[in-house]
């Protein structure tokens, strides 16, 4: 794989997990990083040996990202570092699950909303200029099929109603910005389903269901298991270097999950 020619990638939430398995592809690339992080300080130490050992030039910064007026500085940073922005990995949200948290209470509903859509709108405001600036640059959003089942079927213990709202919501700001960003800088969003660490197998909450329910998420997926962090990875990098038509486009990346699981019936013979 050709290295990249010194780009710079800005990945959010990188600690562990989804995030922080593109940021190592992307190291592995070439490009060099700002990685952020907050919860899960127990991760830290990981995250700082995967990244060297994938060879990454990189920064981490400690931010919490819900306190906006921290994110100018977040920019800054950057910049001071490797002079320019050339990636925006929006990987922040935070949804709820019904089976975890329950009946909604206040606090539980302002912390989906900031985290899913009040975070991502400030990081890309303060990005887009240094986008800009750089013709070839790109987004990717991150959102959930929450955003198009909402709280219904198998999925009514996984997602909340204030996260599906605003991963719908998402849908909306990635078509905004990619008007924004043109034509210089691509905007896509990349929609998971039930993905091994994201309302998967790996997570709290998975482990909170019966398996009867388990097994209604996976058959109501056409390809009847839960997507991989190696799946989202393929996804990211074809949007950032083999896609360079596509922009303000979803990339629904769920097995199958939002067709459902019924079978197509075969032709009747008919009576004519």
């Amino acid at each position: 794989m050709a290295k990249s020619d010194c780009k710079t990638a800005l990945v959010l939430g990188a600690i562990k997990g989804i995030g922080k398995a593109i940021a190592i592809e992307l190291a592995r690339r070439g490009v060099r990083l700002i990685v952020t992080y907050y919860d899960w300080p127990e991760s830290l130490n990981a995250m700082h040996a995967d990244l060297r050992a994938a060879g990454a030039d990189y920064l981490a910064i400690e931010i919490n990202l819900l306190q906006t007026e921290d994110i100018p500085g977040l920019i800054q940073q950057a910049l001071r570092r490797f002079g320019r922005i050339d990636y925006l990995i929006n990987n922040i949200e935070r949804g709820g699950w019904p089976v975890v948290h329950g009946p909604y209470n206040q606090a539980q509903w302002d912390l989906e909303q900031a985290t899913t859509l009040r975070a991502k709108w400030w990081v890309f405001t303060h990005t887009l200029p240094y986008l800009k600036a750089r013709p070839g640059s790109a987004v990717i959003n991150f959102s959930s099929i929450a955003g198009i089942v909402g709280r219904s079927g198998p999925a009514g213990y996984v997602f909340n109603d204030g996260y599906a709202a605003a991963s719908r919501a998402t849908s909306l700001l990635t078509e905004s910005w990619a008007r924004q960003a043109a034509p210089e800088a691509r905007v896509n969003e990349i929609m998971l389903g039930l993905i091994e660490t994201r309302h998967g197998p790996n997570t709290r909450g998975w482990g909170l269901l019966r398996p009867d329910q388990r097994q209604a998420l996976r058959g109501h997926t056409l390809l009847g298991r839960t997507g991989t962090i190696d799946d989202v990875v393929r996804a990211v990098t074809f949007l950032l270097f083999d896609a360079p038509f596509m922009t303000g486009a979803v990339l629904r990346l769920d097995g199958g999950y939002v067709l459902g699981g019924d079978c197509v019936p075969d032709m009747p013979a008919g009576v004519v």
